[in-house]
């Protein structure tokens, strides 16, 4: 009987890096970076473009953690609905924090253009599929609103013009923005890590941080297991990746949920255009939703919460199985099709599904973070990894969440032992609404 392999699609399907750093940390850089994903990776290219000396410090490998992970679309807009963001932060903000994921789209393909990188990418569209019919009249509200205010690029699919766009009979509209994208995250953060460590940059694989101290003169030691080095500045990256100890503040405001997603073998062009005429990605409109789209290689990458559980060994080939009986009822004619890869990550969650990023108070001073993405970090954490270097340099504008406050969750200690219990609230309001 075949069986899925464990490993990331994208992780088994992108070269290898070649350039991390010989030897363990050592000396003083004028920034440590804490976290080998976009987010670090891209801010190392950064400070090596302004002639910064910069040190990468990765706990695994490169891009091993949420970054080689996730579904591989880029797409625009927030988590949160454009109007419900008006409503609750004043529409000059809504407008602001919506322009700005629309814009790290754009920095994404700058920087694939840039440094030649090969991963795909590719302008799809997103489109977010009505999983009900009243839901459709929640989606033509929003459509008018973004259309009117903040989006020019989205286009209203009515119902009668789904079938068009998915070979599914359980859809009954959608709202595509046009110019989202979509691109092999594996490939991508590879040659990210090249394009900095071909720059100066020093990327230390294996090489957790157990120790962060700041002395007297303001320079910050940095202690993992392969060797110390210090820093005038350290950016945290880690995003939702396990925390060491000396991040502890960081994951009382964090919420990592598992994420879980299937690749099937590659599909026949012609079921290909049958189920996905426009190749785009996709996702629904349920609370506990599913997203999809095709990989380079005609692989349908399908994911989904699936389960409110971290990702581990077991807890990724329970959520697998659920998710290859989603994808076969959602598309009856993938029933008898391969599945040749069950993985999962970790998404960093924040209390209201938007970004934080700044700089720790007090005697944290010079401790800067940039995370909590909730689900849109292949594009936001390479925008911030970019943002973050001028915000460190002083251009506090540079920083689009600089005035959100980000307080402690209450009773979260680190370990979201409250899961179960919002997966059950989740899925209570799929039922009712």
């Amino acid at each position: 009987m075949h069986q899925p392999s464990p490993q990331s699609y994208w992780l088994a399907s992108a070269p290898a890096f070649t350039g991390a750093a010989e030897g363990g940390p050592e000396g003083h850089v004028d920034v440590a970076v804490i976290g080998g994903g976009f987010t670090g990776l891209s801010a190392a290219l950064a400070l090596r473009d302004k002639g910064a000396s910069v040190a990468v410090l990765e706990a695994g490998q490169v891009i091993g953690e949420a970054s080689g992970r996730n579904g591989g679309q880029c797409n625009n807009g927030t988590h949160q609905d454009y109007g419900a963001l008006v409503a609750s932060l004043g529409r000059e903000t809504a407008q602001a924090f919506y322009r700005a994921h629309v814009e790290a789209v754009d920095r994404v393909e700058a920087l694939v253009q840039a440094h030649g990188i090969d991963c795909g990418f590719r302008r799809c569209g997103r489109l977010k599929l009505a999983a009900k019919p009243e839901h459709f009249d929640k989606i033509a509200r929003a459509y008018e609103l973004l259309k009117a205010e903040v989006d020019p690029n989205v286009e209203l699919i009515a119902p009668e013009r789904i079938a068009g766009e998915v070979g599914s009979d359980k859809f009954y509209g959608g709202l595509l923005q046009t110019t989202s994208a979509q691109l092999h995250p594996g490939r991508f953060g590879i040659g990210l890590a090249e394009a900095a460590a071909a720059k100066g940059a020093r990327i230390h694989e294996n090489a957790a941080v157990t120790g962060l101290m700041r002395g007297s003169d303001g320079r910050w030691t940095l202690t993992t297991p392969r060797g110390a080095l210090t820093a005038s500045q350290v950016l945290v990256a880690t995003g939702g990746a396990p925390i060491q100890k000396p991040f502890k503040w960081f994951q009382r405001r964090l919420v990592a949920v598992g994420s879980f997603i299937i690749a099937t073998e590659p599909l026949d062009p012609a079921l290909i255009a049958r189920l996905f005429p426009n190749g785009r990605n996709y996702v629904t409109s349920r609370v506990i939703g599913n997203f999809f789209r095709l990989a380079p290689d005609n692989r349908l990458i399908f994911g989904g919460r699936a389960r409110f559980a971290i990702s581990d060994a077991k807890s990724d080939v329970k959520s697998g199985a659920i998710l290859i009986d989603a994808m076969r009822r959602m598309f009856p004619e993938l029933a008898g099709v391969r599945v040749d890869h069950v993985w999962g990550g970790m998404v960093d969650l924040t209390a209201d599904r938007l970004p934080r990023a700044g700089e720790r108070a007090d005697d944290r001073r010079g401790l800067f973070y940039a995370m909590g993405y909730s689900g849109h970090g292949v594009q936001m954490s390479v925008m911030m990894g970019q943002q973050m270097v001028r915000y460190m340099d002083g251009d506090i504008a540079a920083n689009p969440w600089e005035h959100l406050d980000w307080p402690a969750i209450p009773g979260h200690l680190g370990k979201p032992w409250f899961l179960p219990a919002v997966g059950l609230w989740y899925k209570l309001q799929d039922i009712l609404h």
